[in-house]
């Protein structure tokens, strides 16, 4: 383990869960301000990012996001769905990631102090107490806010800290005034936030 004057930490971001538990109480996330709220708590480690994805429908529709959450610095991890037929003759569409999320949490479990799980899925409980046995705090964000609750009450029990996304969402919701700059582009004039660093020898103001 790291040494107690450092706080290492790693998100964990399943994408899927995570958007429909900001959409259930009504707003967006904006995963710059996401970032930048953890990276204000101790030293970022690693960002994962998961999601299925529909090659030929909605493929074309995230990749803008994806593309985004990759050149920042996250570390994207997809799979393409698979379609199947189910027992009553109704086509399905399966797309989980709790197993590649699960495989990179424990490589990285001695590595970092905390983990950052955005999920509810109870199938996170046994990982989660895996991890903590490893000596590392598990935070896990999700909300009871909704009816029903997004999180499983077990998993909500399991971490070490459970937030709730209301009580982030001024922190990470995305401004209405807001519109995504063109790739690659600055505008004119404007540093992102972590460069504004103030010069020793500049007046104050």
């Amino acid at each position: 383990m790291s040494s107690a004057s450092t706080n290492k930490i790693a998100l964990f971001i399943d994408g899927a869960n995570l958007y429909a538990t900001a959409k259930t109480l009504g707003f967006d996330i904006d995963y710059k301000r996401l970032l930048e709220e953890f990276q204000s708590r101790g030293e970022l480690f690693r960002a994962f990012y998961y999601t299925a994805v529909i090659e030929d429908q909605e493929f074309s529709s995230i990749r803008p996001l994806l593309d985004w959450l990759d050149y920042n610095g996250l570390t994207v991890v997809t799979k393409a769905t698979k379609e199947f037929v189910d027992a009553s003759g109704r086509r399905k569409v399966k797309g989980n990631m709790d197993i590649e999320l699960a495989v990179d949490a424990m490589e990285l479990a001695e590595h970092i102090d905390q983990m950052v799980l955005f999920s509810g899925d109870g199938d996170f409980r046994s990982l989660v107490e895996a991890v903590q046995r490893r000596g590392v705090r598990v935070t896990v964000i999700s909300t009871i806010a909704s009816q029903p609750p997004m999180i499983a009450d077990e998993l909500r029990r399991q971490a070490d800290v459970f937030t709730d996304l209301v009580e982030l969402q001024s922190k990470l919701c995305r401004l209405p005034s807001e519109r995504p700059a063109p790739r690659n582009r600055e505008p004119r004039g404007h540093m992102p936030k972590f460069l504004q660093e103030p010069k020793g020898n500049d007046p104050p103001g």
